[in-house]
């Protein structure tokens, strides 16, 4: 280094044809050139009159520091740094060259550095946020305190303030402008709406005394994440870490839990230049998966921003995603937006939110679980990709590969599981560790048990609200009905386990576009056993058993059956559950001849019925006892149609033995072939009065006798409306 009146100029060692060895170096050489303006400051401080020996410096105003002040020119009395005995313009002159050649050979060094393809953090900044001279020089100027404590005590010097260790407006554009004028017409750049400020790269404030102060005695500060970045750490706003991660994908870690097909799509995607994709899917269906695929083609970061999370936070929407996409451009990286849905609201009333995402030069991924429009016109395209429920052969391969243990019975039961709940890819992972759980609780192996037993507690629980949720716990052994029906029960299991294998191994699905599920129709007299044989099926198959309230879903009103037959369906989309319709011919009734609007509304709900049955995948029982009652249209569709028949003697009799428990007392006078051949009557109303006369006799302390089982017979007899024969009920 040389020296010409004090100041420093560039030695001939820093020739600018000389690449920085790496980004540091660039990052040093900067806050170099900006000492040159500090020290020119300083001298130009003390030309002025200021005192350091005074140790009331700061505390009040001299006679003649005021009279120094006042026959000065407007501003002048701040660049005015002549020393005693030289030329003012030659002075002047001198500073302005040294500075300006340090930063030209600053900015000539950083661009042979480019070429030489040495990666130059501050100048990514400069680049991506388009900063020109003056704010790369503010930034600078704020940034030197980060990196070193005696540039505080310097501001704070030429502040005449030592609480004042930050840089304010004023003092930046004293260091920055050579008048007063130039200092005004500079201001603009400390904006909010200016680039330093709109980009969250400085922080402007004032301070904690409670009042507002004059917009040059605001404060500038640099962002946290910058300072970081440039010291090589890539990092998101601490106001956002509640709510925003930074990930670094990899394809090799990338859990596969999307078909082959819409793989292949996000491939082209991460091909483009700077995509705006929206994806659509339920929980656990690989929305996130596509996003890392996509940062990982790309080999950038992903930074994920929860915004229903950041709509929980004190923070505006909108500033919280300002910090989010500064934070995205420092680390280079492709953004995705989680839970989307829940700012659609504000979007439709902001269109400068949607501009945020638009002015992103990166990848953005919005993901949520509605169909949306985006607003206005726009000079970005935005792709679409809709992600469904997985394939069965899909499913079986996430549970094949989410299991961390080989599992018992594995090749039989997996199959199971990927057929008859229609869960995602992460539905599935969170069903595995409820069912370690479960296996933890019982202090047992991970086995085939825990896993459905999860599986239903992980099924959409919302469907409880409309329909009775009944948890099977009957098993073929306790039904009572005829080979032959029993053999359609069975046969109605098996289409529903046998559905990958012909819908899928056999190419079936590719035939059908509807219907896909299993309809049926169980038809009886009342207590015959249709809602035990549902709640059999429901058993054999692992699944819960949901009976429909039709109180709750008939409504007089034009256009409500329809809305809650939707509610239905669509939750039991989600529910993994067997749809029981009891009493189904008082929605599923005949269509009749339109006389009246009555009629006409009344058919259109019957229509949507048929259709929304031939949409769901799942199984539908329809139970009747008037099986006549029911529409043609019904009958075409349903895969099963079976007669619970009123039992004969011999199974009324099976019936009153398989429904009494062994664990009853049972006095020796009870004849059961008696029983069954006196008391015609069904299922359900055996079992009534097996439950009385356990009463009955519990009551007097005795077992359960004949005398219990006949008095108990004439209640029933009662309550069902039977003309009452004494000799029936005597021995």
């Amino acid at each position: 280094m040389s020296s010409v009146l004090g100041i420093e100029t560039i030695s001939p060692e820093t020739r600018p044809e000389i690449p920085f060895p790496d980004s540091m170096a660039q990052l040093l050489a900067g806050l170099s050139y900006i000492h040159l303006r500090v020290r020119w400051a300083v001298n130009r401080a003390r030309a002025n009159g200021l005192d350091t020996n005074d140790e009331f410096l700061g505390l009040y105003v001299t006679d003649s520091e005021a009279d120094r002040m006042l026959g000065a020119e407007l501003g002048d009395h701040l660049w005015r740094s002549t020393p005693e005995g030289a030329s003012k313009n030659g002075f002047e002159k001198q500073w302005g060259i040294t500075v300006d050649e340090a930063r030209r050979q600053w900015r000539t060094r950083s661009e042979v550095s480019r070429q030489f393809g040495v990666p130059m953090r501050l100048e990514r900044v400069i680049n991506t946020f388009q900063l020109n001279d003056m704010e790369v020089d503010s930034l600078l100027i704020a940034v030197a305190p980060e990196f070193e404590s005696r540039y505080e005590s310097l501001y704070a010097y030429l502040q005449n303030d030592v609480t004042k260790k930050w840089p304010t407006v004023d003092l930046t554009l004293n260091l920055l402008t050579n008048s007063f004028e130039e200092k005004l017409a500079l201001s603009n750049l400390f904006e909010e709406s200016e680039r330093l400020l709109r980009n969250r790269l400085l922080i402007r404030f004032g301070n904690t005394a409670g009042f507002r102060p004059p917009f040059f005695k605001h404060y500038l500060r640099p962002a946290a994440t910058l300072v970081q970045y440039l010291l090589g750490h890539a990092t998101v706003d601490r106001r956002l870490s509640d709510c925003t991660t930074l990930e670094y994908p990899s394809i090799t870690e990338v859990q596969e839990r999307l078909p082959p097909e819409h793989i292949a799509r996000l491939a082209e995607v991460a091909a483009n230049p700077a995509p705006i994709l929206a994806i659509r899917g339920a929980y656990g269906a690989g929305k996130k998966e596509a996003a890392q695929r996509i940062a990982a083609a790309r080999q950038q970061p992903l930074l994920i921003l929860d915004l229903a999370k950041l709509l929980k936070t004190d923070m505006a929407l909108e500033d919280g995603l300002h910090l989010a996409l500064r934070d995205g451009r420092l680390a280079d990286a492709t953004v995705y937006l989680a839970h989307w849905d829940a700012v659609l609201d504000e979007l439709q009333s902001s269109f400068n939110l949607f501009n945020l995402l638009l002015d992103y030069p990166n990848p953005v991924i919005l993901a949520g679980n509605k169909n949306w429009q985006p607003p206005g016109r726009r000079n970005r395209r935005v792709l679409r990709l809709d992600i469904g429920a997985p394939s069965y052969s899909l499913r079986l391969t996430i549970w094949q590969r989410s299991l961390d243990q080989p599992l018992e019975d594995g090749d039989v039961f997996l199959p199971q599981l990927a057929n008859q709940f229609r869960f995602t890819a992460g539905q599935i992972e969170d069903v595995i560790a409820t069912a370690h759980d479960y296996a933890g609780w019982q202090q047992e192996p991970l086995n085939v048990g825990h896993l459905f037993n999860a599986s239903r507690a992980h099924s959409n629980q919302n469907l409880s609200m409309l329909a009775a949720k009944i948890r099977p716990h009957y098993s073929w052994a306790d039904i009572v009905l005829p080979a032959d029906t029993m053999a359609q029960l069975k046969e109605m299991v098996a289409s529903v386990r046998g559905r990958p294998t012909v819908y899928n191994k056999w190419g079936f699905g590719q035939k059908l576009a509807l219907g896909k599920g299993l309809n049926a129709l169980f038809a009886g007299e009342s207590g015959t056993g249709k809602t035990m044989a549902a709640d059999v099926m429901a058993g054999e198959l692992g699944q819960d058993l949901y009976k429909i309230d039709l109180s709750m879903l008939v409504s007089k009103y034009i256009g409500e059956t329809e809305k809650n037959l939707n509610r239905i369906f669509s939750e039991a989309a989600t529910s993994n559950a067997i749809l029981f319709f009891d009493e189904a011919d008082a929605v599923f009734g005949k269509r009749s001849e339109v006389k009246d609007s009555h009629d006409r509304y009344a058919n259109i709900e019957i229509s949507y019925l048929l259709q929304r049955m031939e949409a769901y995948d799942g199984v539908v029982i329809l139970a009747t006892n008037l099986r006549a009652n029911l529409d043609e249209a019904f009958t075409r569709r349903l895969h099963f149609i079976i007669e619970f028949p009123f039992p004969d003697a011999a199974n009324r009799e099976r019936i009153w033995k398989v429904n009494l428990p062994p664990q009853t007392p049972v006095a020796a006078d009870v004849d059961f072939q008696l029983l069954a051949g006196r008391f015609r009557l069904a299922g359900g109303n055996i079992r009534n009065i097996l439950v009385a006369a356990a009463f009955l006799a519990a009551e007097s302390g005795e077992t359960v006798n004949i005398s219990n089982l006949l008095h108990a017979a004439r209640r029933e007899y009662q309550k069902i409306g039977r003309l009452l024969d004494e000799d029936l009920f005597t021995m």
